[in-house]
C-alpha cells in the first residue's frame, strides 16, 4: 500500500512537471518556428499521458484480491508499462511522418528564434532532476513502471540535448533544414525506446525472469535449511514488483507430516529473509530420492551449475 502511494506521488510530480514543459516548449516551438522544439514538446506531452497511465495502474494495484482476480491487481503495472510503450511509439511515428513529409515536400522554414535555445536549456536541467528522482524512487520500491518512466526521462535528456545542438547549428549556420533533420532523428529514437520497453514487458507477461540471479538466491536460501534437500522444479515469476515462487524439496521419508511441514515452513522463512519483494511461496514436499517422469517445468540446481559454464 505504501509503495502505491509512493508511485502516485511520483506520478503527480512527473505529470505536473511535464505539463509545464510541454506547454512551454509547444508554445515556444510555434512562436520561434522550431520543429525540433515542437518535437521535444510532443515528447513531453506523451510523458503526461504515460504517467497518467501509471497513476491509474497504481490505483488499480491497491485493490485487494477477489474471486475473479485471486492474485490481486498487481499485474496492472505490467499492462500499464505496455500501454506506455505504445503511447510513446505512436507519438514518435506521428512526429516522424510530419518532419519527413515536410523535408520531402521542401516546405520553406525560417531560422528559429534564439529564445528557443533558452527554453531547451531549462528543459534539460529539469529533466535531469526528474529522471534522477524517478529512478531513485523506482529502485527503492522496485517499481518497473517508475523505472521505465525514469528511463524515458533519461531519453528525453538526450532528445533535448539534440534539440539544443540543432538550434545552435541552425542559428550559427543559418540552415533551417538542420532543425528538421534533428526532429526526424529524435522521432526515430522515440520509437526505438518504445520498442525496447514493449519487448521488456513481454518477459513479465510470459512469466519470465530477466535476472537469473534470483534463482541463485532461491537455491542458497533452501540450502540453509536443515533437512531440506535437492530443491528442484523451482519457478519464479513476477506479479508487478513481487515474486511468486514455486519449488519442490526432498525430505527424509521417515519424518512425520508435521515434521516435514515444519521444514517447508523454514524454507519459506529462509527465502523471505534472503529475498525482498516476495508475494507468495508454495513449497511441495517429496520423499528423499523421489523420481517422477514427465517433470519438464522449473529450474534445478544442476541447470544453474551448467549455466555458469
Amino acid at each position: 500500500m505504501e509503495n502505491n502511494k509512493t508511485i502516485i506521488r511520483a506520478s503527480w510530480w512527473a505529470i505536473t512537471g511535464n505539463a509545464a514543459l510541454a506547454v512551454l516548449k509547444l508554445t515556444v516551438g510555434f512562436v520561434a518556428g522550431s520543429y525540433a522544439v515542437l518535437a521535444d514538446g510532443v515528447d513531453s506531452a506523451t510523458d503526461i499521458a504515460a504517467f497518467i497511465v501509471i497513476l491509474v495502474a497504481a490505483r488499480l494495484i491497491s485493490r485487494p484480491p477477489n474471486i475473479r482476480f485471486p492474485y490481486g491487481y498487481t499485474k496492472a503495472e505490467t499492462i500499464a508499462t505496455r500501454i506506455l510503450s505504445l503511447i510513446i511509439f505512436f507519438a514518435g511515428a506521428q512526429l516522424a511522418y510530419t518532419t519527413v513529409a515536410r523535408m520531402i515536400t521542401g516546405a520553406s522554414s525560417d531560422v528559429p528564434s534564439v529564445f528557443a535555445i533558452y527554453v531547451t536549456v531549462i528543459s534539460i536541467a529539469f529533466k535531469i532532476i526528474l529522471a534522477f528522482f524517478l529512478y531513485r524512487t523506482g529502485k527503492k520500491i522496485d517499481s518497473l513502471m517508475l523505472i521505465t518512466g525514469a528511463k524515458n526521462m533519461r531519453n528525453d535528456i538526450f532528445i533535448s540535448s539534440s534539440v539544443l545542438f540543432s538550434l545552435l547549428c541552425t542559428v550559427i549556420f543559418n540552415l533551417p533544414v538542420i532543425d528538421l533533420i534533428i526532429a526526424s532523428i529524435i522521432s526515430g529514437f522515440i520509437m526505438y525506446s518504445a520498442f525496447r520497453i514493449f519487448m521488456k514487458s513481454n518477459i513479465e507477461l510470459m512469466d519470465g525472469i530477466d535476472d537469473p540471479q534470483v534463482y541463485h538466491e532461491l537455491f542458497d536460501a533452501v540450502h540453509k535449511v536443515r533437512g531440506a534437500s535437492n530443491p528442484h522444479r523451482v519457478r519464479a515469476r513476477k506479479i508487478g514488483n513481487l515474486y511468486l515462487v514455486n519449488l519442490d524439496i526432498e525430505v527424509d521419508p521417515d519424518l512425520t507430516v508435521s515434521q516435514a511441514h515444519r521444514i517447508a515452513e523454514n524454507v519459506e522463512k529462509s527465502i523471505k529473509s534472503s529475498m525482498k519483494n516476495i508475494y507468495d511461496i508454495m513449497v511441495h514436499v517429496e520423499p528423499l530420492g523421489n523420481l517422477e517422469s514427465g517433470e519438464q517445468y522449473g529450474i534445478s540446481t544442476e541447470e544453474m551449475k551448467n549455466r555458469k559454464h
